[in-house]
C-alpha cells in the first residue's frame, strides 16, 4: 500500500496517471496548498520541501518527495513504463530531465506571470511565454520521428510531461501550432489511466482539448 500526498497541479497528477497505469494500491490524501495544509508538520516529516507530490511506500519503508524521483521509484518498483537497455533508459531519463528542469518550471512561471498576475511585468510575462513556446517546439520537433518522447513506449518521461502541456489554455499557447505534440497529447488524453489520474484527488475540470 502506497500512501499518495497530492493536490490538483501537474506536478501531482504526474504520479497520479503513474499510479494508475501501474495498477498499484494507494490511497490519495488531499494537501490543500490552497490552505497551507504543505506546511503541516506531518507532511513536512514526509515531504521536507513542503511541496507536493509526495509519497510513503509501506511495502519498503521509503517516503520520497520529487515527482521526478518519485515516477523513477515506481518505474523500478513495478518494472513498468522505463526501459531497461541502457541506451533507451538514458533516453528516457534526458527528457525526464528535460521537464524536471526545464518545461515544469518554466511553463510554471508562465502561469504565474501570465494566467494569475497579468500586466505585473512586461518583461517577465514576455521572457517565460517566450520560453514556453520555444519549449513547446523543442517537444513538437522530438516528436516529429518519436512516437513518445524517449522512443516507440510510453514512459514516465511522457507521463512526467503530458499534465504541464494539458494546461496549454492557461499558458495561451495553441496547440493547433504545434501538430505533433496534438497529436502525443491526444493520444495520452485517450489512455484510461491517464483520465483516472487526472481527476486525482478531486475533479476539478474535464481534460482540456484542442
Amino acid at each position: 500500500m502506497i500512501d499518495f500526498y497530492t493536490w490538483t497541479t501537474p506536478n501531482g497528477r504526474k504520479v497520479s496517471i503513474m499510479l494508475e497505469e501501474c495498477g498499484l494500491e494507494y490511497t490519495t490524501h488531499a494537501i490543500n496548498i490552497t490552505e497551507g495544509d504543505q506546511r503541516g508538520d506531518a507532511f513536512t516529516a514526509i515531504s521536507p520541501n513542503q511541496k507536493i507530490p509526495a509519497i510513503h511506500d509501506h511495502e519498503t519503508g521509503i517516503s520520497l518527495m520529487e515527482s521526478g524521483a518519485i515516477l523513477m521509484y515506481l518505474a523500478e518498483k513495478t518494472g513498468k513504463f522505463m526501459p531497461t537497455e541502457e541506451k533507451a533508459r538514458w533516453r528516457c531519463i534526458e527528457w525526464l530531465m528535460w521537464q524536471m528542469g526545464g518545461a515544469g518550471p518554466m511553463l510554471g512561471q508562465v502561469h504565474h506571470f501570465v494566467k494569475f498576475n497579468p500586466d505585473k511585468s512586461e518583461y517577465a510575462s514576455e521572457r517565460y511565454l517566450n520560453e514556453g513556446r520555444r519549449l513547446y517546439g523543442v517537444l513538437d520537433r522530438r516528436l516529429a520521428d518519436n512516437a513518445y518522447m524517449a522512443g516507440d513506449d510510453y514512459s514516465i518521461a511522457d507521463m512526467a510531461t503530458w499534465p504541464w502541456i494539458s494546461r496549454f489554455e492557461w499558458q495561451t499557447i495553441d496547440l493547433g501550432e504545434f501538430e505533433n505534440v496534438t497529436r502525443w497529447y491526444k493520444d495520452i488524453a485517450a489512455r484510461p489511466a491517464v483520465q483516472r489520474g487526472y481527476d486525482s484527488p478531486k475533479y476539478t475540470a474535464d481534460i482540456p482539448m484542442p
